[in-house]
């Protein structure tokens, strides 16, 4: 789940670059999701986990944490009152990293497709971590797996005389998502939410509570932002914000529809290491000028499919009927399996059946007309323009 660090975002994940000169100053930061074996007897809980339990939250096992699926109210609802006013979701089962050293944005570009030397002070990227094969390795949202990827490729790297060195911040993160969300946050600073366009951050103090770092991102598609604060205050900040009418808290539920209708990628689903950034159409992340270089992990296959055809591409599809989900397969007009459903829900706003998925190259144009077998059932269905339901990240214009 894009963004899953000092700064943080989610379809994926940010890196910030501060380009000050001192060596301890963080260049970029990882954003990962710590994954946790499922056989483990005790689930991962986060700051807020009695909150929850006390808000009436639900809670589920997913990636080896107790999280919240949904509160007292409906998970339609939850997702309507994000798209209409604004709400809260935990996301600090999410890893925060730091890099240092005079070489980070050597190391992290040897690793990652996007273009960190160029971004400014407290600006963010959206990246992908990628094997030699070309294939998605993540979306840095680093799983459990992934940390052992690159403490090996730091042991490397190190050992090549290169200055850089990790560090995991023990901390919580909070998304406050939807249209309402300056109104209910701009009290609480003194920075002028204004001047915080999307994907960039600032290291600031949230209605009183310091050492908070709020960036302009989210995985809803909405305006909003993600604010890293120390675990003492995350309670204390959690309950200031609900205190506003505005504002309700959501689930995991929600934020798996609000991120598909907004047509953003979950990883292990949509992304992995069998598909390359090409055909996932997330070419935008890879930086033009490392599509130059090409020197990024599998680069000689993933330049080359920029410019040619690629077998499978994911698109978006619509669909009435009975509801479309992971693995559904996808079917040419005459009934041949083209491809297979990755993510697929009804959608609360559209009142359809929204699905991403990937299927043969020639099938992918906007407009095609397609079935989905759901039940052993063949159902119509459209190859449909992404995002299905249109993005409101805050630009400044």
């Amino acid at each position: 789940m894009l963004p899953r660090m000092a700064s943080v975002s989610r379809f994926g994940f940010a890196l910030r670059v501060p380009r000050e000169s001192l060596r301890n100053v963080i260049l970029g930061a990882a954003r990962q999701e710590r994954h946790a074996s499922s056989s483990e007897s005790a689930l991962k809980k986060t700051e807020l986990f009695e909150f929850h339990q006390q808000q009436g939250g639900k809670m589920v096992e997913f990636a080896g944490w107790s999280m919240p699926v949904q509160y007292k109210d409906s998970h339609i609802n939850s997702h309507m009152h994000t798209r209409q006013h604004c709400s809260i979701f935990d996301v600090s089962h999410m890893l925060q990293t730091k890099f240092h050293g005079k070489d980070r944005v050597k190391f992290i570009e040897s690793l990652i497709v996007g273009d960190v030397a160029e971004l400014k002070d407290n600006q963010g990227t959206l990246s992908l971590f990628t094997n030699e094969r070309g294939g998605i390795k993540d979306d840095l949202i680093v799983t459990k797996t992934d940390q052992g990827y690159l403490y090996a490729k730091l042991k490397e790297f190190k050992a090549a005389g290169h200055d850089v060195d990790m560090e995991y911040l023990d901390e919580s993160l909070i998304a406050l998502q939807g249209p309402s969300m300056a109104q209910v946050l701009q009290p609480g600073l003194s920075d002028d939410l204004s001047k915080l366009t999307f994907m960039t951050s600032t290291l600031t103090s949230v209605f009183g509570i310091q050492g908070c770092r709020v960036t302009r991102c989210g995985y809803t598609g909405e305006d909003g932002v993600e604010i890293s604060v120390p675990r003492s205050g995350v309670v204390a900040l959690v309950e200031r914000l609900l205190a506003n009418s505005e504002v309700r808290l959501a689930g995991l539920g929600a934020r798996d529809s609000l991120r598909l209708e907004a047509g953003l990628c979950l990883y292990g689903n949509d992304i992995d290491e069998t598909t390359t950034p090409v055909e996932a159409t997330l070419v935008w992340t890879i930086g033009k000028r490392r599509r130059q270089t090409k020197d990024f992990p599998g680069a000689d296959i993933i330049v080359p499919q920029i410019k040619a055809k690629t077998q499978k591409k994911r698109v978006g599809l619509v669909s009435t009927g009975p509801p479309v989900r992971q693995h559904t397969p996808i079917l040419s007009p005459e009934g041949k399996k083209i491809g297979e459903v990755t993510s697929g829900c009804p959608s609360p706003c559209l009142k359809q059946n929204v699905a991403m998925g990937y299927v043969e190259a020639g099938f992918s144009k906007v407009g095609t007309p397609l079935q989905v077998e759901v039940r052993k059932k063949t159902v119509n269905a459209v190859v449909s323009k992404m995002p299905f339901v249109p993005t409101n990240y805050y630009t400044g214009q």
